[in-house]
C-alpha cells in the first residue's frame, strides 16, 4: 500500500505565496473586466456621437467669404435640424454636391425687392440687416420685385458684393428638402465661440 508521505516543510507550498498568487489572479481578472467595459463604453459613446453629429447636429466648416463678417473662412459651426426658419436665421443647404451657408431673407409667397444701393425690401418693408457691413445689389439676374415660390426660401449671403445666392438664377430659391439645418453655434476659432 502506497501512502502519501509529506516531505519536509520546505516542500509544502507557502501559505503567503498561495495568497499572493490568488490576489494576482483576481487583480488580472478585474483589470481585464475593467478594460473590456472601458473599451465597450468608448465604442458606444463614439458611435452615438457620430450618429448625433451626422443626423441631428451636423458640424460644418465654412469655405469662402460670402458670409463675412458673420462667418469667415475656416470657421467651424454646428447646425441643428429644423423644419421652420425665421427671417434672419443662417441656414446650410445642399447645392451641386456642396453645402452653402446663407441667411434667410424671405419665405414662400413673400415679395422681395432690392434697390440699386442693395437695400432689401420684403413685402414693401425695409429689412433691418445689422449683420451686413456693406450693401450691394451684387450678382443679381432675377427680375425684381420677385415673388418667392411655394415651399422655397429666398437666401442671401452677408457679404453682398461677392455672394452668389437667390439673387442669381444659378442658385435660385432654396427648397426645404435641400436644407441641412440652421446654423446656431460657432465652435472654432475659440475667440469667436458662441451663438450665431
Amino acid at each position: 500500500m502506497n501512502r502519501y508521505m509529506p516531505g519536509s516543510p520546505a516542500d509544502l507550498p507557502n501559505l503567503k505565496q498561495l495568497k499572493a498568487e490568488s490576489e494576482k489572479f483576481k487583480h488580472k481578472k478585474r483589470f481585464r473586466k475593467v478594460l473590456k467595459n472601458t473599451v465597450f463604453t468608448l465604442v458606444t459613446v463614439s458611435a452615438a456621437a457620430v450618429l448625433i453629429a451626422a443626423l441631428l447636429l451636423p458640424v460644418l466648416r465654412i469655405y469662402g467669404t460670402s458670409m463675412d463678417p458673420t462667418l469667415s473662412e475656416g470657421d467651424i459651426v454646428i447646425s441643428v435640424k429644423s423644419s421652420s426658419f425665421e427671417t434672419g436665421e443662417v441656414v446650410a443647404f445642399y447645392y451641386n454636391n456642396k453645402i452653402l451657408v446663407k441667411r434667410v431673407i424671405a419665405h414662400s409667397g413673400d415679395w422681395v425687392d432690392i434697390n440699386d444701393k442693395g437695400i432689401v425690401f420684403v413685402n414693401d418693408q425695409k429689412l433691418s440687416e445689422p449683420y451686413v457691413s456693406e450693401f450691394s445689389l451684387g450678382d443679381c439676374d432675377i427680375e425684381l420685385p420677385y415673388q418667392v415660390p411655394e415651399s422655397r426660401l429666398f437666401v442671401m449671403g452677408d457679404h453682398r458684393d461677392v455672394s452668389v445666392d437667390s439673387r442669381n438664377t444659378s442658385v435660385g430659391c432654396v427648397a426645404e428638402e435641400q436644407i441641412v439645418g440652421k446654423i446656431v453655434f460657432k465652435v472654432w476659432p475659440l475667440s469667436g465661440f458662441g451663438k450665431i
